[in-house]
This record gives C-alpha cells, sequence and structure tokens, in this order.
C-alpha cells in the first residue's frame, strides 16, 4: 500500500494534527520509508478502572492501523500518573488510585486491548519505571521547563479558576508527566482524544527542552455514547464494554440513534475508507438503518469475539426482539438458599449496585418466567426453575 493510500486510511476520523497537519504526516511516513526507520507512534492509558469501553478503544484501533502500516506502536501504562489522576476534560478533581489498583487494572486494559492489537508487536512500558525513580531535583527541574501561565490556560483549569473552584497543584503537575512520558519514549506521533489535546501539546514543548525533535500530535473524536448526545462513559451508563458478551455487544449496538451509524463504523467498527463509501449510499438511499446497524453489530462482534458469533448474535437479536424469544444459550444460576431479587441481582452481578436493580424494577425492566417483578424484595425461593430477564438483553436461567 502506497503512502497516498495509507494516510486516506490514518485520516479516518482525526480531528487534530498538530502542527502541520496531514501535509506533516505524510512528511513523516515518507521518511520513515526512506529511512527503513518505522514511526515510534504513543499512545498513553491510565489504569482507573477494571473494564474498557468503545469509547477508549477508538484510539487502539488508530495504534493498530500505524501496527499494519510498520510502524512501532508503544504503548504506556500510566502506572504512575493514574495514581497522581488526569484533570483533562474535567470540571473537577479525579481521585487518586493506590498502586495495587493500578496494577489490578493495567493487567485486565492488557487483556482486552490485545483483542485489537498484535500484541507481540507492541512495545509496552509502564511509567512507574522512571517516575519511582524521580528525585525532588528532578522534579523541580522537569516543572522549570514550563511556566505557570502555559498550564493554567488548559481549558479545563481556566473554567473552575472562573468559577472559583479549587485547583490543586498536583494536577498542574499532570500535564508534565505526561509530556515526559514522551521525552522517554522519543515518540515521532502520539495519540489521544480530543481532551488531550494540550497534554499532547506539552509532550512536544518537553521533547524541544530535552533536544528531541518534537512530536506530532494526533487527536480522536470522543466517541458518543448510546443516548446520542454524551460521550461513551460508564458514569452515564451509555457504552457498550469491550468485555460484555457478544450479545449486549450486538444488542447495544442495534440501540444507538441512527445518526450515529457513520461515526460508529469510522471510529469503532474500523471501517476502510471504501467500506465508509458503501455506508454513506446505503444510508443515503433510503436502506432501513435497521440493517445497517445489523451490519454495523456483527463487524463489532467480529472484533471482540469472532465471525461465527457475530452471526450467532445476530440471529438471537432477531429471536428475542421480533420473535420474542428467549436465546438458546443462557447462562445458568443455581441458588443455594432464598434471596431477595435487589440481593440477588446485585451480587451476581447482574447489575452493577442495588441502586441500579431498584431502577430497574422500577422501571419495569426485570421479569421472572415473563412476569414483571415490581417489588425489589420479593423472594426468590431456594428450587425455583425459571428464566430471569434483567434489561432487554440479559437472562439467566435459575436452576435448583
Amino acid at each position: 500500500m502506497n503512502i497516498d493510500e495509507q494516510l486516506k486510511i490514518l485520516s479516518q476520523g482525526v480531528v487534530d494534527l498538530k502542527p502541520g497537519g496531514f501535509d506533516t504526516l505524510k512528511k513523516l511516513l515518507e521518511g520513515a520509508k526512506e529511512k527503513n526507520k518505522p514511526l515510534r507512534v504513543k499512545l498513553g492509558i491510565d489504569p482507573t478502572s477494571s473494564d474498557l469501553h468503545l469509547g477508549h478503544m477508538v484510539c487502539i484501533n488508530k495504534l493498530r492501523q500505524f501496527q499494519d502500516f510498520g510502524h512501532q506502536a508503544v504503548l504506556l501504562i500510566g502506572g504512575y500518573t493514574a495514581q497522581v489522576g488526569d484533570p483533562s476534560g474535567r470540571n473537577e478533581t479525579r481521585p487518586s488510585l493506590s498502586p495495587e489498583e493500578v496494577k489490578g487494572y493495567a493487567l485486565t486494559y492488557l487483556e482486552q486491548v490485545a483483542k485489537v492489537l498484535d500484541m507481540k508487536k507492541v512495545e509496552i512500558v509502564n511509567n512507574v519505571d522512571w517516575f519511582s525513580k524521580f528525585s525532588m531535583t528532578d522534579m523541580i527541574k522537569l516543572a522549570a521547563k514550563v511556566t505557570v501561565n502555559q498550564m493554567i490556560a488548559k481549558d479545563a483549569f481556566g473554567k473552575r479558576l472562573d468559577a472559583g473552584l479549587p485547583l490543586y497543584a498536583h494536577e498542574i503537575i499532570y500535564p508534565l508527566l505526561q509530556g515526559f512520558d514522551s521525552v522517554e519514549i522519543k515518540a515521532d506521533i502520539e495519540l489521544g482524544g480530543t481532551d488531550q489535546l494540550f497534554n499532547l501539546m506539552v509532550g512536544r514543548d518537553l521533547q524541544r527542552s530535552y533536544g528531541q525533535k518534537p512530536q506530532l500530535a494526533m487527536t480522536m473524536p470522543l466517541l458518543v455514547g448510546l443516548d446520542g448526545v454524551k460521550k461513551m462513559s460508564k458514569s452515564y451508563q451509555n457504552y457498550i464494554g469491550v468485555s460484555d458478551s457478544a450479545d449486549e455487544i450486538f444488542g447495544k449496538t442495534m440501540s444507538i440513534p441512527d445518526e450515529l451509524i457513520l461515526d460508529y463504523f469510522t471510529l469503532a467498527a474500523q471501517a476502510l475508507p471504501d467500506e465508509l463509501e458503501q455506508v454513506k449510499a446505503k444510508l443515503n438511499s433510503g436502506e432501513n438503518p435497521r440493517n445497517i446497524k445489523d451490519e454495523l453489530a456483527q463487524k463489532l462482534v467480529s472484533i471482540y469475539y469472532s465471525l461465527e458469533e457475530a452471526k450467532a448474535a445476530s440471529g438471537n437479536f432477531i429471536n428475542q426482539f421480533k420473535k420474542n424469544e428467549i436465546p438458546d444459550d443462557i447462562p445458568e444460576m443455581h441458588l443455594t438458599a432464598n434471596v431477595k431479587i435487589i440481593d440477588l441481582l446485585s451480587e451476581s452481578n447482574l447489575c452493577a449496585s442495588k441502586g441500579e436493580a431498584k431502577r430497574l424494577i422500577a422501571g419495569g425492566g426485570v421479569k421472572l418466567a415473563g412476569v414483571r417483578i415490581d417489588d425489589p424484595n420479593q423472594e426468590i425461593s431456594l428450587g425455583l426453575e425459571a428464566v430471569l430477564q434483567v434489561g432487554k438483553r440479559k437472562f439467566v436461567k435459575l436452576t435448583k
């Protein structure tokens, strides 16, 4: 594939390319080819929770494209910066995490990104390796590379100051730490969401200060969630999780607003330019969006599972929602004692919490043997054999 063809794919969905835009990227690609020296493409992820969702995977997908074109993917685990807390795009302080929490989250992150990246060819680094050795003198020298004026120019910081909200000193340090990661890695390109642009540009400044060629900053959009309004987030309950089941990924995808179809093909489903043109043509021709979403949902399931499971999920969806049937293959749960339905839902992880379980029950989202449950304290008797439905897509067979 020639450089122009690569550029066409790499430019899909990109919001910012600083400095110089796609001309700079083209020169970098041409220079790498001429010197037979792969570009070092950095993506930093702070392990701040147990699971990733498709919003997180937007930049991972872009990193895979660079990887496919022979460049060196450098995945930076923010083992140190996750403990500080990234304030990017936030108008409040992000809580800090313990080293143990970060280490556990990092392991699950790597398992999940392996569904997209070729991990045999990924360079994995952890910034705890260098920041744990930083002395106070090292930190002061690093801080001397930028001005306070630069730091408080960050949009999220400015909004908090204008609103009279607290801005803590450690939050100003965070962009410095992320920027220094680029110095350690000697990154040619750094990927991030649009909320990361400031931090990426700090990385350029620091690389220049340390005598390195500044990286190209490439940002991707924040994927809009299932509600069609807010960015995808577990906090908003509008997400598709990487670790969701094939049926859940399929069903959730079918629920997205029609206007998000093209964005999801572009950012989440790794569609190539020709595929995107075909999707645009179908949308413009008036084809039923449900059919196009079925294609999208199958493509997503095939990325995180397999083509066979994607086809099965499509069939299950048709059975469940068009024919009002329960899927053939559903998990079983063995009861060992009488239990209240609200406790069963939360303790079995069918709901994230008792609060979520209570809301689902109040909204008519929980059925036992096809009958709606209205009382969160309703007791499920030991020995009952029936199908428990939670929400639209979760089914569990209760057994003796």
